[in-house]
């Protein structure tokens, strides 16, 4: 609660060790406040919250020892070098060798000999990624973990999530980014207004949500030739073609190339688009 406003309700969320779990939801939604929460930075008003089996508030400390974590605002000393803040970060978790804080380092093209105030975005969520994963904790709480990155740097933090995952670490990772958590995570959880919308295996969210389709063709086609199972919602203007596919891709692509073909677009549903088609149904009957 923040005074009379609920944070978060109703929200009933197992993580099973060894796999990566995505805390999907748009900006506002309750994220930050579930982590901050989990992690005794905010005192629950009710419920229970356990990791490695403990009480959030009572061992908070005791589970801090075990977790990694990247915050939503991660923002460090702006006078210090890089190598100050993680040498000392790493120095908190007991952790006597520097070898993967420096090897992060170098994956990351971080150096380590500016200080925080000449970094920018991009770089200071480097320190962030490197703080988190250094000390090979068991758990890894991340907090929108790409943001600021370029393209390049967020496939390899991707690379190093698939890679964690294979020593057993638990992730649990939070964005607003449908397509980002679709690449890593096994699982998904959405939440929306702080209430838990829906629990998914990933490949169960992706044959829900499907993809868009978009071609235009150098003629007019009859949209009854994608009349094909898991095609829907075809709409034509002119001699474009849109639609949404959950599953027989192939067919929709062979079906596809029997024409003279001008463009093609194939993207997934942004979150606001997943939120606007699956759950506006369930508001209007609320309401109703």
């Amino acid at each position: 609660m923040y005074g009379d406003v609920v944070g978060i309700k109703d929200l009933d969320l197992d993580v099973y060790p060894g796999e990566v779990m995505g805390f999907l939801g748009p900006n506002g939604a309750g994220k930050t406040t579930t982590i901050r929460t989990c992690l005794g930075f905010l005192q629950k008003t009710e419920g229970d919250v356990k990791i490695f089996g403990k009480d959030s508030n009572r061992d908070s400390v005791e589970i801090s020892k075990r977790t990694g974590y990247i915050p939503g605002d991660f923002d460090l000393y702006p006078d210090l070098k890089v190598k100050t803040v993680l040498n000392y970060l790493l120095s908190l978790s007991g952790t006597r060798s520097k070898e993967k804080m420096l090897d992060l380092a170098e994956r990351f093209e971080l150096d380590l000999e500016k200080k925080i105030k000449e970094l920018s975005k991009g770089n200071r969520q480097k320190v962030g990624i490197v703080q988190a994963f250094m000390a090979d904790q068991d758990l890894l709480i991340l907090d929108e973990p790409t943001a600021g990155l370029d393209p390049l740097m967020q496939e390899e933090f991707y690379d190093l999530v698939r890679e964690e995952k294979e020593k057993g670490k638990t992730i649990f990772m939070s964005s607003h980014i449908l397509a980002e958590v679709e690449k890593i995570c096994d699982r998904v959880a959405i939440i929306r207004d702080g209430t838990l919308q829906v629990v998914e295996h990933i490949e169960k969210l992706q044959d829900k949500v499907g993809k868009v389709m978009n071609v235009e063709f150098r003629e007019e086609i009859d949209p009854s030739a994608f009349d094909i199972e898991g095609v829907k919602d075809i709409e034509r203007e002119g001699s474009e073609l849109e639609m949404i596919i959950t599953h027989n891709i192939d067919e929709v692509i062979k079906e596809v190339s029997r024409h003279q073909i001008v463009n093609l677009n194939l993207e997934t549903f942004s979150l606001d688009q997943l939120f606007l088609r699956f759950y506006s149904e369930g508001d209007e009957d609320d309401d109703g």
